[in-house]
């Protein structure tokens, strides 16, 4: 059986309900929803139908719209003051078995009046209401798909859109986890890279590395090795990678040996 039961006035924003019927019955199912001109099957007795459908959901929408409590039935009277209005028993029944009853106010609709109500449904004046308004129909059909997953479980187990924006969710996740894997692997292939270049950066601190360098390298200030050793100061020096038997420590050689022999 149904969840939930939309009730209407013929003559007062059957469109309306309509469009909340379509609505809920795309985000959680034809079967959750119960709205006569669409789930009565042809042939089938609609009183009893009507009276099942009301009796076994957990909710009614009671869809009230400008003109709800001034349509006239077939005497010429308000049709709200015959017993055997549908649309007053349908409410009545629900009001009388204590399931959740929101009234759905569209358009101009105010709050009801309890004095224009039967006694058996005034009621249904005290209960908490939504709007519904064709300017604003996406988000006010929106909110109240919302409010019926929140309030029912049963609907909220099934909620299309829920499960749409929860599977969105989890695909960005993907997204943005497969990125991040992607940006690793490229720094990785970068590191690599320049380790098989034969130059870089080891974290910034242990100094700039050359593969296979031809001859001693100092990078750094202090001794060299593997080279020519230097006493004092050697900042100024021009150490050259490669055979270090060239002009450089040749010059140098020379100074030395002027030197002893000034002395």
């Amino acid at each position: 059986m149904p969840d939930v039961f939309v009730n209407y006035r013929t003559g007062d924003e059957e469109s309306a309900a309509a469009m909340i019927d379509r609505e809920l019955a795309r985000r959680f199912g034809r079967g959750r929803i119960f709205f006569a001109s669409a789930s009565i099957e042809p042939g089938r007795r609609f009183p009893a139908e009507l009276v099942d459908a009301v009796e076994e959901c957990q909710a009614l929408l009671a869809v009230i719209g400008p003109r709800w409590a001034e349509v006239h039935g077939s005497d010429g009277r308000p049709a709200l003051e015959s017993e055997q209005d549908w649309t007053r028993r349908e409410i009545e029944t629900a009001l009388c078995r204590g399931v959740l009853v929101i009234p759905v106010l569209v358009g101009r609709a105010t709050r009801i009046d309890p004095a224009v109500l039967p006694e058996d449904m005034r009621e249904l004046a005290d209960c908490q209401y939504k709007r519904f308004d064709h300017r604003n129909s996406e988000s006010d059909l929106r909110a109240l798909g919302d409010a019926l997953a929140r309030l029912l479980p049963e609907l909220g187990e099934v909620d299309s859109d829920a499960r749409a924006a929860q599977e969105r969710a989890e695909e960005k996740s993907r997204k943005q986890t497969d990125g991040e894997r992607g940006h690793t692997r490229m720094r990785t292939r970068d590191v690599k890279q320049r380790v098989r270049s034969g130059i870089g950066n080891l974290n910034g601190d242990l100094g700039t590395y050359i593969s296979e360098p031809q001859g001693p390298v100092n990078t750094g200030r202090g001794h060299q090795y593997n080279a020519p050793h230097f006493e004092g100061d050697n900042t100024g020096v021009q150490y050259t990678a490669g055979d270090n038997s060239g002009t450089v420590h040749q010059r140098f050689e020379r100074e030395r040996r002027r030197s002893d022999d000034e002395r």
